[in-house]
């Protein structure tokens, strides 16, 4: 079993390269989270979702999801809310895989985390996104620490000591940042809350 972290920013700093796409920007940034954190909650491998944000409206909004939510104000940066969030899970569970998941994938498939959690069988891995650059799941090894590297040119540096997985699972490595994004995302097919929208 799995336990997977989500970093969600506040809803007025998210997704900057996604406004224009909908005239609600901070809804569609919270549809998009809300569908990503119902399809890991869903998936059978995975046993907690801890979202770590800084805005009480993602807490509000992810309430019934069956993930936890914790609002951590003032970290420094992406990879500190995720060392954040993966020390938490740590100190329930020394010896679990602890996962990062970004919070941006609206076409997550519980069956496609399920399967890529599958293939890394344990082993330190990483799911590049839909460009090949970046990185959308990073997977530590039973007790071994989580070591994100997200960043432009993430797929690279997380090469360097973990395999990379789940390349065949489109749903799962679409990860939405432009309009375009949306627009492909939404050809895959999106969770409800950004179907709505």
């Amino acid at each position: 079993m799995v336990d997977i972290v989500i970093p969600v920013k506040h809803l007025d700093r998210a997704k900057s390269r996604l406004r224009g796409a909908h005239p609600d920007h901070r809804a569609l940034v919270l549809a998009v989270v809300r569908d990503t954190v119902t399809a890991a909650v869903a998936a059978s491998a995975v046993r907690t979702v801890l979202v770590v944000c800084e805005d009480e409206r993602v807490v509000e909004g992810l309430a019934g999801t069956g993930a936890e939510c914790v609002d951590e104000r003032g970290l420094p940066g992406l990879n500190a809310t995720l060392r954040f969030g993966a020390r938490l899970l740590r100190e329930r569970d020394p010896d679990s895989v602890v996962a990062a998941l970004q919070a941006d994938l609206p076409a997550l498939r519980p069956g496609d985390l399920d399967a890529a959690i599958a293939e890394a069988a344990g082993r330190r891995a990483f799911v590049p996104d839909h460009e090949g650059t970046g990185t959308v799941l990073l997977l530590s090894a039973p007790g071994g620490p989580l070591m994100p590297r997200f960043g432009v040119g993430s797929a690279a540096r997380h090469a360097e000591t973990a395999v990379a997985v789940g390349v065949h699972l489109a749903a799962l490595r679409h990860d939405v940042d432009t309009p375009a994004d949306l627009a492909a995302a939404a050809a895959l097919g999106v969770g409800r809350h950004t179907a709505a929208l």
